[in-house]
C-alpha cells in the first residue's frame, strides 16, 4: 500500500474518533488531552507545562520550609514528565524522586499508603524487592487525579519521609484544586 494512501486512512479515522471532542488542551477531560506530535495528535494525561507548573509551586514551599528537594512529575502510564532538582538537593534524591511516581502509578495509590501496608506481618510485606527495586515504601509519592481519574503522580524526595510526605500532599492539593 502506498505510504501516501495509509496516512490518508490514518488521518480519517483519527478525524472520526476525535468527532466532537475538544481538541483545546486547557478545556479537555482529564483522561482525554491531545497534543500535537510529529505523527498526528497522541493523547497526553498531563502535560509538559502542566507538570512544570506543580514542580514550580512545590519548589516555592519547598524553599520556604527551607528544603532543596528533587520533584518529579509522571503521566499516568509512569512516563517522566518533568524533573527537577533545586540546587543542593541530594545526589540520591533524583531517583528516589521518579521511583516514587513509578510506585504511586504503579499501585495507584500514595508510597505511603503503600508502606503501611508493606510493613512485617501485612499483606504487601516485601513488595520493595520487586519491580527490579523501584517501589518506594515511605512518603513522598503521591497519584493525581481530575475529575476522579488518575492523570499522573509526584515524587518529591529530599527531606525526611514525614517532609516529603507533607510536600507531596500539598502538591496533590494544589494539583487538583487547579
Amino acid at each position: 500500500m502506498d505510504k501516501t494512501v495509509l496516512e490518508s486512512i490514518v488521518r480519517e479515522v483519527l478525524d472520526k474518533s476525535l468527532e466532537g471532542r475538544v481538541l483545546d488542551k486547557n478545556q479537555s477531560p482529564a483522561s482525554d488531552l491531545l497534543t500535537a506530535a510529529n505523527g498526528g495528535l497522541v493523547r497526553t494525561s498531563i502535560s509538559l507545562a502542566q507538570a512544570v507548573d506543580l514542580i514550580g509551586k512545590i519548589e516555592a514551599k519547598a524553599a520556604e520550609w527551607n528544603m532543596r528537594v528533587v520533584a518529579a512529575v509522571s503521566d499516568a502510564s509512569g512516563r517522566p514528565v518533568a524533573v527537577h532538582c533545586m540546587d543542593g538537593a541530594y545526589m540520591g534524591s533524583y531517583d528516589v524522586a521518579l521511583n516514587k511516581t513509578y510506585t504511586s502509578i504503579a499501585f495507584q495509590m500514595s508510597t505511603a499508603e503503600l508502606g503501611e501496608l508493606s510493613q512485617p506481618g501485612k499483606s504487601l510485606y516485601g513488595i520493595q524487592f520487586t519491580n527490579e527495586g523501584k517501589i518506594v515504601i515511605f512518603g513522598g509519592g503521591v497519584v493525581l487525579t481530575r475529575k476522579g481519574v488518575i492523570v499522573g503522580a509526584l515524587g518529591v524526595s529530599g527531606g525526611s519521609a514525614r517532609q516529603d510526605t507533607e510536600l507531596a500532599a500539598y502538591g496533590k492539593k494544589i494539583f487538583e484544586a487547579s
